[in-house]
């Protein structure tokens, strides 16, 4: 295993399922990512900021609440971070449904990394909060139903928090307990020593093939340029810089091992496309379109290295834009 995995072991999370029920019929976006996004970061300004949202000018700036929720500082930040986006916290929802009714219920999911974990009050208020306010140009109205922890026990009960049950966990043990699933279906010894005879231009001890099937855009710069199909080589080079920005975020040193030689796998097909998602930030006051590459990409030649650095990347999300629901994406066998 590289020294970069080992040392990302320790990389603490909490993953959190939110239930929500609409009070009224309603429409919402294809896409709900970035309407959660923005709507959790409207509440959490319209509960917290005493300088009219100036942040430039903010003497509190240090201090703010938002700023350490949405926008959560680096114990020691990368070169090559050059934007203000977080890595503490990521987004998802495959639910793609745009009409809702009465009663109809969303689930969506909010993965809290590093310090960011101890903030869960004050997401669990800005959503509620939201669900008073609305989600989305339409305003759809909802309550919290249920909040579920990552083994699927309830955080909320009778609208009382059971902190006993909001479990933080290390990412080695997610990666560990994909590998457990993935040894249960291990080639048969006979042609896994087979596979193992077979010749790869760069890879000795190949055993494991599969598929990434992205669910979300992936967007990332390879060798100086955006990707424009999906490929093993930048996957791979983009779950590593995740790790060392997340160990960075957590404290965790590792800048000695981000030159290391990476893992590597061989790409043998793929189906992608390019898909934009629209977006309105609050911020900027102005409408955007982020774009990435969604599909699917088969490999060969994956060493047991290679498939715990994918299992990581499946949980962490990967690329640009992750804070909302970006590079989301299964290992498949």
């Amino acid at each position: 295993m590289s020294q970069l995995l080992i040392k990302s072991q320790d990389i603490r999370y909490t993953k959190l399922t939110f239930v929500v029920q609409f009070t009224e019929d309603t429409m919402l976006p294809k896409q709900k990512v970035s309407a959660i996004r923005g709507g959790i970061g409207e509440m959490l300004l319209r509960a917290n900021c005493v300088r009219g949202r100036e942040c430039e000018k903010c003497d509190f700036l240090d201090e703010c609440i938002v700023q350490r929720i949405m926008y959560s500082k680096y114990e020691k930040k990368p070169s090559f971070v050059t934007t203000g986006e977080s890595v503490g916290y990521v987004l998802e929802c495959d639910n793609y449904k745009e009409e809702f009714y009465q009663g109809d219920q969303l689930s969506f999911q909010l993965i809290l990394f590093g310090k960011n974990i101890v903030y869960f009050n004050q997401y669990l208020q800005a959503i509620s909060m939201l669900g008073v306010s609305g989600l989305g140009k339409h305003q759809a109205h909802f309550i919290i139903v249920s909040v579920k922890n990552q083994y699927w026990q309830d955080i909320l009960v009778n609208n009382s928090i059971q902190m006993g049950n909001y479990q933080i966990s290390m990412l080695g043990e997610y990666i560990d307990y994909r590998m457990r699933q993935l040894k249960k279906v291990q080639l048969p010894e006979s042609q896994l020593q087979k596979k193992q005879q077979k010749s790869f231009s760069h890879v000795s001890d190949a055993c494991y093939s599969g598929m990434l099937a992205f669910h979300t855009p992936f967007t990332v710069k390879y060798q100086g340029e955006f990707i424009r199909d999906l490929q093993m080589d930048p996957i791979i080079a983009s779950i590593r810089r995740r790790l060392y920005m997340l160990d960075c975020f957590e404290g965790i040193e590792a800048e000695i091992f981000w030159d290391e030689t990476p893992e590597t796998a061989v790409t043998t097909r793929q189906q992608s496309r390019l898909e934009g998602v629209n977006r309105y930030s609050n911020r900027r006051d102005s409408a955007m379109t982020l774009r990435g590459i969604k599909g699917k990409v088969w490999f060969d030649g994956a060493n047991e290295d290679t498939m715990k650095l994918l299992f990581a990347g499946e949980l962490l999300h990967i690329g640009k834009n992750s804070s909302f629901g970006f590079g989301e994406y299964q290992v498949m066998w």
